[in-house]
């Protein structure tokens, strides 16, 4: 029996190689930032080329921090930054250009063109929620297949390229799985991000296609989320042959993967993550819920043969992005996690509210046209003030998502399920449970995103047996309790309604 499962978790801001126990504990991991490249006002994009750098980088280091043979690893799951769009030379390899990544507000015109366009049956409903009914998503610059389209449409002799079979398109779990084993696959947890495929067919959809002008040829298979996909071959990666022969076994969205790492395997669980972006999931079971309250219908997972099982999702553009954007861009600190003290020199945020529509503003509004605002300042505010707003724009967005779940799924949560980066942040954490009036509850395993790609190979391979093995592997690490009063509550809330109309329509 093989000792442990790896998982590759290529990330927005930085790419993991994290090794695990059976008990689903941490043995070693190492970590590599990449550059965030910004060429004008709300384009974001990657190097996949410098990433897939960053990935030889973390399996070879992971490897020597904990002293580990490679061959004591049974198979690699991966999971990856969703919507963040490549295309590649399938000669050569070579990307056309930079990623495009979800954060990345440059499709907004095709957006809307689509919205506008009535010469398709897929004109039923009209307007941003025209392909709601086949993908669960509105027409957002936030997915993929608008960024497949621009990339076609502005690289010239992209298109005929692409119909000619000459060119690959990938998320970043496709373009790593590429490079890895040779092999053009997806799941349908990152497939079902692309506004392309069909929630109920599994498939990419014909008519979607067309819709957007792009060759089915260059879209890559689409498979289970949990299966052997290929292994890994003798180059560069196998760092001196380590890893060469060693099956990549796992698939799933980071988003996708957490909801898995935190066991969330029964109708009405759901998990929240508290990353660049924040992401509240919801398993719906083998049912798709169409939303009616702004979030998205999306894929949970699907283990193999076994029917898929759905979610709802609220997706939040910019929360640890926000923290980061204090440190690098106002230098008000100097490390991310200054923030918590500086918040803490001060007894409340001074009447401020810090509304970071960055990118727009994601579920529950989809609002493009809006963008970040500081509200209600006087000369009394300082930067504890600024810090604390900071926080709180992270607890009151998603209280709106939590508002929304409830609305669509008549489910009421009791508590919420926590991980990613920011869920260390003490002042935070009550702050959120105070503001959704439910105990919210961190596990002691808290890097739930990779564990979860690492349960979907140990799935594929045997390592684990069944998801009741997986069951016992969650255990609390601290749970905070509200202990605000019911009327604060609800005025705060209410200034947050307040400043987020202040953002809208600031794009014209």
């Amino acid at each position: 029996m093989k000792k442990y499962i790896a998982a590759l978790d290529q990330g927005t801001t930085s790419t993991r190689f994290i090794v695990f126990n059976h008990a689903g504990e941490v043995v070693a991991v190492d970590q590599k930032e990449h550059k965030q490249i910004y060429p004008k006002p709300g384009w974001v994009e990657h190097d996949p080329l410098e990433i897939w750098v960053r990935v030889h980088e973390v399996m070879a280091g992971a490897l020597k921090k904990g002293d580990i043979d490679a061959s004591d690893i049974a198979a690699i799951g991966i999971t990856n930054q969703r919507e963040t769009t490549v295309v590649w030379d399938k000669q050569s390899g070579e990307p056309l250009g930079n990623a495009i990544v979800w954060q990345d507000t440059r499709t907004d015109e095709i957006c809307n063109e689509l919205a506008k366009d009535t010469s398709t049956s897929l004109s039923t409903g009209g307007g941003q929620d025209r392909l709601r009914a086949k993908t669960g998503l509105p027409l957002a610059t936030y997915f993929s297949g608008p960024k497949i389209k621009w990339i076609l449409d502005s690289v010239e002799g992209a298109h005929a390229a692409a119909e000619r079979g000459d060119l690959l398109f990938g998320t970043m779990d496709t373009w790593l799985i590429w490079n890895l084993t040779g092999e053009h696959v997806t799941d349908v947890t990152n497939a079902s991000r692309t506004l392309l495929m069909n929630l109920e067919t599994l498939n990419w959809d014909d008519e979607l296609l067309e819709l957007m002008n792009i060759p089915r040829v260059m879209m890559p298979e689409i498979r289970s989320s949990s299966e052997i996909y290929g292994h890994v071959e003798m180059g560069p990666v196998a760092l001196g042959g380590v890893f060469e022969g060693m099956p990549i076994a796992g698939d799933l969205g980071d988003q996708h993967a957490a909801l898995f790492g935190q066991t969330c395997f029964n109708e009405g669980e759901a998990k929240n993550t508290y990353g660049t972006g924040c992401f509240m999931l919801m398993n719906t079971g083998e049912k798709i819920v169409p939303s009616k309250a702004g979030l998205l219908t999306t894929l949970g997972y699907k283990i193999g043969e076994q029917p898929a099982v759905y979610a709802l999702e609220g997706s939040i553009a910019i929360t640890g992005a926000l923290v980061q954007w204090l440190r690098d861009n106002l230098g008000i600190i100097e490390n991310s996690e200054d923030i918590e003290v500086l918040a803490q020199e001060v007894d409340d945020n001074g009447g401020i509210y810090f509304v970071p529509a960055f990118s727009g503003l994601f579920a529950p509004y989809w609002r493009s046209d809006a963008r970040g605002a500081i509200v209600g300042m006087t000369r009394y505010i300082n930067k504890g003030h600024i810090a604390r707003a900071t926080l709180e724009a992270t607890a009151y967005q998603t209280r709106e998502v939590l508002d929304a779940m409830k609305k669509d799924s008549g489910v009421e949560l009791t508590s919420l399920k926590v991980d990613g980066g920011m869920v260390f942040n003490e002042l935070l954490m009550q702050f959120q449970a105070d503001q959704l009036g439910v105990s919210v509850v961190r596990p002691k395993v808290t890097e739930t995103t990779a564990l979860g790609a690492a349960y979907a190979a140990g799935l594929a391979v045997g390592f684990w047996n069944n998801l009741d093995e997986l069951r016992v592997n969650w255990g609390e690490g601290k749970k905070w309790q509200p202990k605000m009063d019911a009327r604060e509550r609800t005025n705060l809330y209410a200034g947050w309604k307040k400043a987020v109309t202040r953002t809208f329509d600031w794009v014209e």
